[in-house]
């Protein structure tokens, strides 16, 4: 058992989609069936085993603010109503702490490399979280946003040579491809909340942004990536559940397939 579970196919798929589908199932009826996104994500990471507050590097920084993500939104879902303001404040909070997160790595740089980076990283995380929050009613969009957000961000790591953070993320997906997959077979009743679309812009768009500080996802990857929770926006189809979620899932794996193919591109050498 112990040699399945150390396994990485099994710690950033089989094990998150599991975990998210099992919390899916039981907290929907408390309206918390959005942390299946955490409980993807933190699956991973668990069987991972990287994680500890000793020597607390950007990727421990990254898991204990993707930590926050859930707690937040479960506040915002019970306690408060959601309002056209809430993505982008929650994005700046978010973007703040990312500053935290990657601080001894934009130290690196100087003068206006600093500034564009750290201007470009910010902008990313606050358009990312402030798109995917504003679907917190929409069941079926979010959920195949957090999909595409997670596979995108983690996948394209991978192949910018960041596999740990590219499990993060694929672990994010899976919790949140679970989600998805329970809304398509039982009708879209599981409401995503704050909780899934905040956890989801937060984890994917800083795993995104570590790889490619730490790794070799170019920069321009980020911009694909960032149209994943626009273009789940398009018109769905006037059909069965099942079918709308396979097409919002589409729409999100356009533009995370963009990003794989932008992150393979530059691991090649490939002129951007």
């Amino acid at each position: 058992m112990q040699d399945l579970l150390n396994n990485p196919a099994v710690q950033s798929s089989v094990a998150p989609f599991l975990a998210g589908l099992l919390v899916a199932g039981l907290l929907f009826p408390l309206r918390l069936g959005g942390l299946a996104a955490a409980a993807g994500f933190f699956t991973t990471v668990y069987l991972v085993g990287d994680f500890t507050l000793e020597s607390l590097d950007s990727k421990r920084r990254l898991v204990l603010v993707a930590m926050a993500a859930p707690v937040f939104g479960v506040i915002a879902d019970l306690a408060f109503k959601p309002t056209r303001a809430s993505g982008p404040v929650l994005g700046a909070v978010f973007a703040a702490a990312g500053g935290w997160v990657f601080l001894n790595l934009l130290k690196q740089k100087s003068g206006v490399d600093l500034a564009l980076h750290g201007a470009g990283f910010a902008a990313f995380v606050i358009w990312t979280v402030s798109f995917s929050v504003a679907l917190h009613a929409d069941t079926l969009r979010a959920g195949a946003a957090g999909l595409g957000l997670g596979l995108g961000a983690g996948v394209g790591a991978v192949l910018g040579a960041s596999a740990l953070l590219g499990q993060y993320g694929m672990g994010l997906g899976a919790g949140c491809g679970a989600f998805l997959l329970l809304n398509m077979i039982f009708g879209p009743r599981i409401v995503p909340g704050t909780t899934l679309t905040l956890t989801a812009g937060v984890a994917a768009s800083l795993v995104a942004v570590g790889a490619v500080l730490t790794g070799q996802m170019p920069w321009y990857a980020l911009l694909a990536l960032a149209l994943v929770p626009v273009l789940v926006r398009l018109p769905l189809p006037k059909d069965a559940p099942w079918m709308q979620a396979i097409v919002a899932a589409l729409y999100a794996a356009s533009a995370a397939v963009a990003a794989w193919v932008l992150a393979w591109l530059a691991s090649r050498g490939s002129p951007g």
